[in-house]
């Protein structure tokens, strides 16, 4: 296939031209309670070209191989349009790999009938239905496998695959009127292997479920807060990691200069790194959708600026070194800039430090939705204690925090030694989910705002 590839884009005049060839296969199952709603694969492909020419850029999809000559003629031509209107379009450079990349699978999931798949879910989905006033459950497998083929007008010959698989849901305890739900998930880039011998998370998760059942509704207020590495996760995520992918930033002035390099956003105690190199976390690649290699980035050093995540475009327009991050869902779009694997650095303090430094406060656990607005932020957490002199106390639920990014980072003022990272990630931006990671150790974070009752 790359050589069929170089052959369809050689002799295209234009400054630039890539191809990227991809099929997708996805399989998945859906237990809600005991029932099987859905469960099966199916496998798409298509073909991605770009063109840069004169300044212009322009890009085209097809799904059909016999139209790739007239995506190519297309995409050059609309590049060509493009050309003197507003911006002139240029790449930053990047040496050409040639290069074939497997992943290195313990269990390929490919090997694994759907049946024992379907088999392995139910197992997990009774297991917790089997605690007591867990009334219900929503569980799914999912399974995605990407093979890109990458061909450029410069040289770059790239073939990778890349495997996700999870198993997820949530549990739902119900006591009367009172409904709560616990969410689980395992999995990750790993293979197969990474969902087996899982029982004690599954049953974990449902006890905590049945647990908030008992829990008081957390009182509103302006709290001392230590969050776990699922929130932590989370938290970088959304409230700074979008702030990190150049294209976000790059028409926006104020928030643009907010986000120059050398500029303090966090305390002394920050570090956060952007690293999609990481061996079978969710999120890893070794080479982005336009065959840039990916490259660990230090984001923000004791909480100043220090990098930032670019595609070849948006590494020329800011002048700074390109990165990697220059991703698409699939071959229905052409990359953006997104994060593969984002997380909070450790610290080198124990948690029972961080507990005994906090005194009074609230210990907060696990992200559950949420959403953003310019730097502010609103999140969920499924579920939190009351910390009472350094030692957590009664059970507390319904808690939402919300803040102000750049100040939630300067309050931030201590950090474990034990970084979690997440086991299925995913992010919207732009385009639907990709499976994108997170993580980070427990967090002391001063001066909370906590909504509740």
């Amino acid at each position: 296939m790359l050589k069929k590839l170089a052959s369809m884009i050689s002799g295209s005049k234009a400054d630039y031209v890539d191809i990227r060839y991809e099929v997708k296969k996805e399989t998945s199952a859906v237990l809600a309670g005991t029932d099987l709603k859905k469960a099966g694969s199916n496998s798409t492909d298509g073909f991605v070209v770009r063109s840069l020419n004169n300044g212009g850029f322009s890009a085209v999809t097809v799904t059909r191989e016999e139209d790739v000559p007239e995506a190519i003629r297309l995409a050059i031509e609309g590049a060509d349009a493009m050309s003197g209107e507003g911006k002139v379009v240029k790449m930053a450079p990047v040496e050409p790999a040639q290069d074939w990349v497997e992943p290195e699978l313990e269990i390929d999931p490919a090997t694994i009938a759907l049946e024992e798949k379907i088999k392995l879910l139910r197992k997990y989905n009774d297991l917790m239905l089997s605690v007591a006033e867990i009334a219900n459950t929503n569980m799914g497998y999912s399974e995605v496998d990407r093979e890109k083929f990458f061909v450029s007008s410069e040289g770059a010959s790239i073939r990778e695959r890349i495997c996700t698989v999870s198993i997820s849901g949530e549990a739902i305890a119900r006591r009367d009127n009172l409904t709560q739900n616990i969410r689980v998930a395992v999995g990750g880039a790993s293979g197969f292997k990474s969902l087996l011998n899982r029982d004690e998370v599954f049953l974990k998760r449902a006890k905590l479920a049945k647990e908030l059942l008992d829990a008081e509704p957390v009182k509103a207020g302006t709290y001392d807060v230590i969050i776990n590495p699922g929130l932590t996760g989370t938290f970088i995520h959304e409230a700074f990691g979008h702030f990190s992918e150049a294209d976000i930033i790059e028409n926006n002035p104020p928030l643009r200069a907010r986000m120059a390099m050398d500029s303090r956003i966090g305390s002394d105690v920050v570090n956060i790194i952007a690293d999609t190199t990481i061996p079978d976390q969710v999120g890893f690649y070794k080479y982005d959708d336009e065959g840039t290699p990916v490259r660990k980035v230090s984001l923000m050093t004791k909480g100043v600026l220090t990098g930032r995540l670019h595609s070849r475009r948006t590494a020329a327009e800011f002048n700074e070194p390109v990165s990697g991050h220059a991703v698409a869902e699939d071959h229905r779009y052409e990359p953006i800039v997104r994060m593969g694997m984002i997380y909070l650095d450790k610290g080198k303090k124990t948690f029972d430090e961080l507990l005994t430094q906090l005194g009074d406060g609230l210990y907060i656990c696990d992200g559950k939705g949420g959403q953003t607005s310019g730097e502010n932020f609103t999140f969920g957490a499924q579920y939190g204690y009351v910390v009472k002199a350094g030692e957590i106390k009664g059970m507390i639920r319904d808690i939402n925090i919300m803040g102000n990014m750049f100040t939630t980072m300067k309050n931030i003022e201590a950090v474990d030694d034990q970084i979690r990272f997440s086991e299925r990630g995913g992010c919207g931006k732009g385009q639907l989910n990709i499976k994108s990671g997170y993580g980070g150790p427990s967090v002391l974070i001063r001066s909370m705002v906590i909504g509740g009752v």
